[in-house]
């Protein structure tokens, strides 16, 4: 019989080469594809790096730094909870990913695949650069149904539907941790951050295991009907997007959850749960356009489209629609409310940047980035594609150019929303509440300090339609649009009689 010699625990596990686990925009541990796969690997040093760079990004605001630090904490509590600690790292990723080599001996890099703006797509390739250097293997996990080097988007779909379909991922038990020494979270100011948004919504998993529980147990039952309302929306919607943009919950998490909330309940409910499912199948649609076409952020996706508006912004419009003083109260009222709270239902996002592409002939890089700002939950997969298709610069999807004092007509029947974003306006009749340049005492709004409209919204509709109608004539049919189509187009056919063709534009409130 051959002789065996063990050696103890400690010794094995200090021989035990750690693998480095790097959070970027999946702040949890549940379904966590990435930090079950390092557990199968060795000690984990789980690590994540706040980038002076990224936040000096002009896509990136206070709110969202605020968030993701309220999400830190409850990720280090959960972390600690599985024996785990959170380092956190001030500084360039690849630097201090190889401080973290150099100390620890580290070959192995996990983290999961990220779909993010341009900036963060150039760091992961020169990480990817550093790891080919030094001999660290970077496994990069999927944690969605965003496929990375898709080949084609015909099986798309099916490939999504699988992967949301997989069991969900529970906390990994019995891993193994090394403990590093940790930085301070830096403060705002440090990064040249400020607005913070108090009324925006708080971050960490707690908070977005809330927001979908009661979401699945009271407040979607008017989900359908009525998340087009600016007013009632902010109830009715589910509200999980910062959460689902960062990490604290994953998507599988949502549809799996969705598919179980109690049936029975009637038809409104009904259709409010099959909405919500399909407009989580469209996040992973509108994320896919991004990852196949990182320049979407930079570049007109129908180039066509170049020069067609001027790249240099009019300074006044811009100011004026980026607070809220553009003097089309609907408009303005949808901007304050944005930048007051962080949020806002899908219709009048879709409303805000056609206004500012078409009625005020402002570029979408002028206007995309003010956005992104104020949007909470921001998500660079959503944003930008959403962006161009807002402004018709696609060359494939419908031309929208909303109707301004109509939306507000339809969309704040009462004026309740109006008259809370904007007391300049509380003497106004309600019949001119939305045009208020008709009402026949207009003039009393300028000792209230509320602006004349800067345009006239119809003159200036008529003007864009028909320079983007002449744009669209000029290539339609050529083989960029059909590359386009190809690349970017749903393959998904409805079950129904087929709907408008804007609908897609609007198919996203969370």
């Amino acid at each position: 019989m051959g002789l065996s010699f063990g050696l103890p625990a400690a010794i094995c596990l200090a021989m035990e080469r750690p693998v480095i686990l790097w959070f970027k925009r999946d702040l949890r541990v549940q379904d966590h594809p990435a930090l079950t796969h390092a557990a199968r690997l060795g000690p984990i040093i789980p690590v994540y790096i706040v980038e002076p760079d990224l936040w000096a990004e002009p896509d990136a605001s206070g709110r969202h730094y605020a968030f993701i630090c309220e999400c830190l904490e409850s990720l280090r509590e959960d972390l600690a909870g599985l024996g785990l600690t959170l380092a956190v790292r001030v500084g360039d990723a690849v630097t201090v990913l190889e401080d973290l080599r150099a100390a620890h001996s580290v070959v192995h890099l996990v983290s999961h695949e990220e779909t993010g703006n341009l900036w963060s797509y150039g760091r992961d390739r020169r990480v990817a650069e550093w790891a080919r250097g030094q001999g660290v293997r970077w496994e990069e996990m999927p944690q969605s149904g965003v496929v990375r080097r898709l080949g084609s988007r015909d099986a798309w779909q099916g490939a999504r539907d699988r992967v949301m379909r997989a069991p969900v991922l529970g906390p990994v038990q019995g891993v193994r941790g090394l403990a590093v020494a940790s930085d301070d979270l830096p403060a705002p100011a440090t990064l040249g951050l400020k607005d913070a948004c108090p009324l925006r919504q708080k971050g960490g998993r707690g908070a977005g295991m809330r927001a979908l529980q009661s979401f699945l147990s009271t407040r979607g039952e008017s989900y359908q009907r009525a998340m087009s309302s600016p007013l009632h929306g902010a109830r009715a919607c589910s509200r999980i997007s910062p959460h689902l943009a960062f990490g604290t919950l994953s998507l599988r998490e949502a549809v799996q959850t969705g598919a179980m909330a109690p049936g029975g309940r009637g038809a409104d409910w009904a259709r409010s749960m099959r909405s919500f499912q399909a407009r989580l199948a469209w996040r992973d649609h509108f994320m896919q356009k991004l990852e196949n076409e990182p320049e979407i952020e930079r570049r007109c996706l129908h180039p066509a489209y170049e020069g067609l508006r001027p790249r240099q912004a009019d300074a006044l419009r811009l100011a004026a629609w980026s607070t809220g003083e553009t003097g089309l109260p609907f408009v303005d009222a949808c901007m304050r409310s944005l930048l007051a709270t962080g949020w806002l239902n899908f219709r009048m996002r879709s409303m805000l940047m056609a206004v500012a592409s078409y009625h005020l002939w402002l570029d979408w890089r002028s206007t995309g980035p003010v956005l992104a700002r104020a949007f909470t939950d921001y998500e660079p997969g959503i944003h930008w594609p959403q962006v161009q298709m807002q402004s018709g610069t696609t060359g494939m999807n419908t031309i929208r150019i909303y109707n301004p004092v109509k939306q507000g007509l339809d969309q704040d029947p009462t004026g309740e929303f109006t008259r809370r974003w904007l007391p300049e306006l509380a003497q106004v009749p309600d019949a001119y509440l939305q045009r208020p340049w008709d009402w026949p005492e207009a003039e009393r709004l300028l000792e209230r300090g509320y602006p004349a409209p800067i345009v006239d919204p119809v003159e200036a509709a008529r003007v864009a339609r028909e320079a983007v109608w002449a744009c669209r004539r000029a290539h339609r049919g050529d083989a960029v649009t059909a590359r386009i189509v190809t690349r970017h187009a749903s393959r998904k056919r409805p079950r129904r009689a087929k709907p408008k063709a804007a609908t897609a534009q609007l198919s996203l409130d969370l």
